[in-house]
């Protein structure tokens, strides 16, 4: 069992690395509970405890469960777990959610009863935008104000075009900590398409759009495919970007992107819940 101040560390790990994860505190117990009071444990989205300790199996089994939906969704969650018979004193019964409290059943021979609070620790989502067009100006201030956080790849002498973002990088090269839940968009329109559109490439990403017409993108997939990039990979790139709500302005593409970026993320956490 790991103490609090190795918990605190793996926390502080995670946070840094920018991975989610669940942060499960004993917050009670009555009668006798293997874990008591601040017994802390960090569980990863597939259920896993990475680290510490929530007492044995009498309760972990409903603690994972809520706390794989609670990253699934991004809200905490307190769990009770109690004993059947004490369940039933108070007209619940397990996996029944009154005043707050999501009530589950202890089946073990102890029959004590542990509260838990499962805090969900999600990392804001990475935007990694390539080029400094209108549209590049516009889609980091909206999805700035929607939680992303905004990563600028673009020439240095064109970082000024942008208000606030949380990284600027010179050039197109992009962050190699980006994983697969990054979201990427080349919104170079003519300055560096191919150039922007191959370091994208190279990239794993949730969601991968590119500004600009079908046509002009053919030319650019015919180039790119002359140059060794796959049908596959090319297929991944969402052209037009955004969803189709007739934008025409700067400000209305952004706006399309934005609410395309969403509904991927949103439905994705859904079907997680659904899943788990």
């Amino acid at each position: 069992m790991q103490g609090s101040l190795d918990i605190l560390d793996l926390v502080h790990d995670f946070k840094e690395r920018g991975e989610a994860f669940a942060l499960a505190t004993v917050v009670r117990t009555v009668s006798v509970t293997a874990a008591k009071a601040g017994a802390k444990a960090v569980i990863i989205a597939d259920g896993t405890i990475t680290g510490g300790w929530i007492g044995g199996g009498c309760a972990r089994g409903a603690v994972l469960r809520a706390a794989r939906e609670a990253l699934a969704d991004g809200k905490p969650r307190l769990i009770s777990v109690q004993p059947e018979d004490l369940l039933h004193e108070q007209h619940l019964n397990a996996g029944e959610i009154k005043d707050g409290v999501l009530y589950a059943r202890n089946m073990c021979p102890s029959q004590g009863t542990v509260d838990v609070f499962i805090e969900p620790m999600l990392p804001r989502p990475q935007l990694i935008i390539l080029g400094s067009s209108p549209v590049a100006v516009a889609l980091a201030d909206i999805a700035g104000r929607m939680g992303f956080f905004i990563n600028i790849c673009a020439p240095q002498n064109e970082h000024g075009v942008f208000g606030k973002s949380d990284r600027l990088i010179d050039g197109f090269d992009v962050p190699s900590i980006i994983g697969e839940n990054g979201y990427l968009v080349v919104s170079t329109q003519g300055k560096g398409d191919s150039q922007a559109l191959k370091a994208a490439l190279r990239s794993p990403a949730k969601y991968f759009a590119f500004v600009g017409s079908r046509k002009k993108f053919a030319a650019l997939k015919k180039d790119l495919g002359d140059e060794g990039v796959t049908e596959a990979n090319l297929e991944t790139i969402h052209v037009p970007a955004g969803l189709d709500i007739g934008a025409v302005t700067p400000d209305e593409i952004a706006f399309s992107i934005v609410a395309e970026m969403i509904e991927i993320r949103r439905r994705g956490q859904l079907n997680a819940i659904k899943e788990g």
